[in-house]
């Protein structure tokens, strides 16, 4: 039986609502029979031939009537659930003086992907990509106290980015919405509490919004901080690729990812063993790739360093004692301190490649990419492909684990013997080069992109991955932001003290659209009871006679029991309106058809078999339908 039997009352299901009835004639929307030319996936599919959305310009979508009231649904669940944590919410502008975004540092460095308008005063503003500077600068102004922490701010607000591609309609927009979170404690045991009961608020959000997540370690970008964690969704049009591990559930974003260090091999398949011979040159004109290097020396690419140059942007690191950084510019604004622009060479196995997002947080840098040619000879003396670390005067080098690992002591532990690297000139590689005796890097880090079939870190499984996209993503900020923008409170001994921050985020869009990916079929969209713009659709047959008395009288109890209900009164054929709701996806349909009368049809839009149920149970039985839907879904 798909629905329960008589019941004694018509009880109200949990759940917010507005406008909870409406006819289809007083209703504004219209669907698409026709797949939109620029819509690829599903949720971008449906959202559109249901009329949830409509395209105002590249990358910009309204919501229509039909899709707002989904959309306010996954806002108000967010709401509640971090109410019920704790939270505080508040709603700061939208637009932002750019004195803030100097504060932090951020003006610069983000200025790529910020609207970035003028006033009529001809002062700079920022339409808000993100909101630390402005929680932190509001905090700034009315933090006093200890006794005053710890507390949770939130929005849920309209930010923009200037997204190069935005695609996937809502998916990835330029104007979106957000719930952005901060907390502010005093220190980090604080922090630690505050951070884990949003970690649990948003394992309750994604649980009443019918998603199946997957909670990732992940980089934390150009926002700063440590302790990261993302809530991913599986997607074969994914922007993140998961490494995952079957046995232990490790999991992580590739930005993030580890696996166990292996053992370099030589070409035997034995263990590398150090060098005796001195580096001998040898000309190898062509020999640029690793693959054509494995055919020239006949070794594996185990047995190769290879040297990348890459440019990397706002390194914060101090490079005062690096080899080779005399001539970059350093910036200081009396807080902080960071390199604009500068140049590092990095040493990886042969058969590894680097991860530049690992990179660039190693080098505690807003980001980095391979250099151009020019750069690459003016720092190296050699183009790419002959590039090695051996004789490296002009530029830092920083070599990647699987080369060799740093000790407690300061001293280095090589992991690869004997090699084969770039000899510093156009067509020359050096042969029998050892690590630590012929060259010893300014810094040692984690920079590999792990791959399926590494080993897992924590229990030594083969790792696989998957695509997935981002729906949340939680992160310890430390006193980034209230450091460079000068917060303070007085501390429980009368000394001041800098705060500390969580921060907390929801893309609420994509969220909307991952549910319609994560729900649907060949026929439209299936939502779960928590986010479905109505709760229960009656379609009569035909709105006339006694079809409309039934129709009416299930319509009049299911509004007495406070339903979400719609009512389609078109003189439409009976497959048009069909097709329509199997479309748009409302979680029950009640069909009033003149051959089955005294009985109605209820039909669960999630299964394929419908049910005749009496006329006056129709309501009841609708009732019961829904708040059983709303307790499965935990609320």
């Amino acid at each position: 039986m798909l629905f329960a039997s008589k019941s004694c009352i018509l009880a109200t299901p949990p759940f917010f609502y507005y406008n909870q009835y409406m006819k289809v004639s007083e209703f504004f929307f219209n669907t698409l029979r026709d797949i939109p030319s620029d819509a690829i996936i599903a949720s971008h599919q449906l959202m559109m031939r249901s009329g949830m959305i409509r395209k105002l310009g590249n990358g910009l979508y309204s919501y229509m009537p039909l899709g707002l009231r989904s959309f306010s649904k996954v806002a108000q669940i967010i709401r509640e659930e971090l109410d019920a944590a704790g939270c505080l919410e508040m709603k700061p502008t939208v637009i932002q003086p750019a004195e803030i975004w100097k504060e932090s540092g951020r003006w610069d460095k983000m200025s790529g992907e910020m609207l970035t308008p003028k006033n009529r005063g001809g002062q700079d503003m920022v339409v808000s990509p993100t909101a630390e500077e402005a929680f932190t600068a509001l905090v700034r102004d009315t933090l006093e106290s200890y006794k005053q922490l710890p507390f949770t701010l939130y929005q849920i607000n309209t930010k923009y980015r200037d997204e190069i591609r935005p695609r996937y309609g809502v998916m990835r927009g330029r104007e979106f919405t957000m719930m952005d979170a901060y907390s502010f404690d005093a220190d980090e045991a604080s922090l630690d509490n505050s951070y884990n009961k949003i970690a649990q608020a948003y394992r309750k959000i994604y649980k009443r919004l019918g998603l199946s997540t997957i909670s990732v370690k992940a980089d934390t970008g150009a926002m700063g901080g440590s302790g990261s964690e993302e809530f991913m969704v599986e997607s074969e049009v994914g922007d993140d690729t998961l490494i995952l591990c079957p046995k232990c559930k490790y999991a992580a974003n590739v930005e993030k990812a580890s696996c166990q260090m292996d053992d370099a091999l030589d070409k035997d398949g034995k263990a590398q063993i150090p060098a005796t011979a001195q580096i001998e040159k040898v000309a190898c004109p062509g020999v640029e790739t690793i693959e054509q290097m494995e055919t020239f020396f006949k070794m594996p690419a185990t047995q190769f360093i290879k040297v990348l140059i890459y440019k990397v942007y706002n390194c914060a690191l101090d490079l005062e004692n690096a080899p080779g950084a005399k001539s970059f510019k350093k910036i200081s604004d009396g807080k902080t301190s960071y390199y604009p622009e500068s140049f590092f060479a990095v040493a990886i196995r042969g058969d590894i490649e680097v991860n530049e997002a690992k990179l660039a947080a190693a080098l505690k840098a807003s980001g980095c990419e391979l250099a151009e040619e020019a750069d690459v000879i003016k720092y190296s003396g050699a183009p790419h492909g002959f590039v090695g670390p051996v004789g490296l005067e002009n530029v830092p080098l920083l070599a990647d684990q699987s080369v060799m690992i740093q000790n407690a002591d300061g001293s280095f532990t090589a992991r690869v013997h004997d090699t084969v690297t770039g000899g510093g000139a156009k067509d020359v590689d050096n042969l029998h080069v050892e690590p630590i005796r012929d060259f010893v890097p300014f810094i040692v880090a984690d920079v590999r992109t792990v791959c399926p079939g590494d080993k897992c870190p924590e229990c030594g499984a083969e790792l696989y991955s998957k695509k997935g996209n981002e729906l949340g993503h939680i992160f310890k900020l430390g006193d980034k932001y209230t450091k460079s923008m000068g917060v303070t409170f007085l501390d429980q001994n009368g000394k001041s003290a800098t705060p500390i921050m969580g921060c907390y985020g929801i893309g609420v869009d994509r969220t909307l659209a991952s549910i319609i990916e994560e729900h649907h079929d060949e026929d439209g969209i299936i939502w779960p009871m928590s986010t479905a713009p109505f709760q229960v659709v009656i379609v009569p047959i035909k709105y006339d006679g006694a079809m409309k008395e039934a129709a009416d009288k299930i319509y009049g109890e299911l509004l007495e029991a406070k339903i979400e209900v719609l009512l389609d009164d078109r003189a439409e054929r009976p497959g048009v309106k069909f097709k329509d709701f199997d479309l748009i996806g409302i979680p029950l349909r009640i069909v009033v058809g003149e051959k089955n009368l005294p009985n109605v049809e209820i039909k669960a839009r999630a299964k394929k078999d419908s049910q005749l149920v009496p006329l006056e149970d129709a309501a009841r039985n609708a009732a019961d339908f829904v708040r059983n839907a709303f307790l499965e879904l935990g609320k």
